[in-house]
């Protein structure tokens, strides 16, 4: 079934996050990763912007979920977290960023998992390493996901995942393909089973 997908609002401080209600799925990942085009892809419809220009997203952007439309609240929070390590930012815009994503991975209650996006075709990034090793201070789960998997044969798929989970330090990573929507059903499935588990 097709989720009914909405825009709440966008912050670029902390004090513009929502009140505190569902659990929240954030999605992160290097700017050129195809995050946005991966949350098109997930929902069915066009709710991220997808630019030629990676790096365009610089605030938090927050996206109720109901599986029924009707429904008065929504399940769940799809968050899209500006990208990080595209070198043609400044590095006012980039420190900018730290002051209101740091606090939201680090404080925000309603946090249930971070999807953090990898680029299946690149070698392993110091910046995606540097990521994860925050979220496991943190104490945030997490699941890994790589992007752009079509572009790759089986074995060459293969071999690229355990290179990334060698250097990830991370057993089980998704593949994802926005392109032909290969991996969609599994993502929703674990952000699902992980919605209920803080619900109950």
């Amino acid at each position: 079934m097709k989720p009914h997908v909405e825009f709440l609002t966008s912050a670029a401080a902390a004090e513009q996050f929502p009140s505190p209600g569902p659990p929240e799925v954030a999605f992160i990942g290097r700017s050129n990763v195809g995050k946005s085009s991966l949350l098109n892809s997930l929902v069915g419809s066009r709710i991220a912007h997808v630019s030629s220009t990676p790096g365009r997203t610089r605030t938090i952007n927050f996206f109720p979920v109901r599986w029924g439309p009707k429904q008065p609240a929504p399940d769940l929070l799809l968050v899209d977290l500006p990208g990080y390590g595209y070198a043609r930012l400044s590095r006012e815009v980039s420190e900018g960023w730290g002051k209101f994503i740091d606090p939201y991975l680090m404080e925000r209650k309603t946090l249930a998992l971070c999807v953090v996006l990898v680029d299946v075709n690149v070698p392993p990034q110091a910046s995606d390493r540097s990521l994860l090793e925050f979220l496991r201070r943190a104490e945030r789960e997490f699941i890994v996901v790589a992007t752009k998997s079509d572009k790759l044969s089986a074995n060459q798929l293969r071999s690229k995942l355990r290179q990334l989970s060698d250097a990830y330090q991370t057993e089980a990573i998704m593949c994802y393909s926005a392109k032909t929507g290969a991996g969609r059903d599994e993502l929703w499935k674990r952000i699902r089973e992980t919605v209920v588990a803080r619900s109950e």
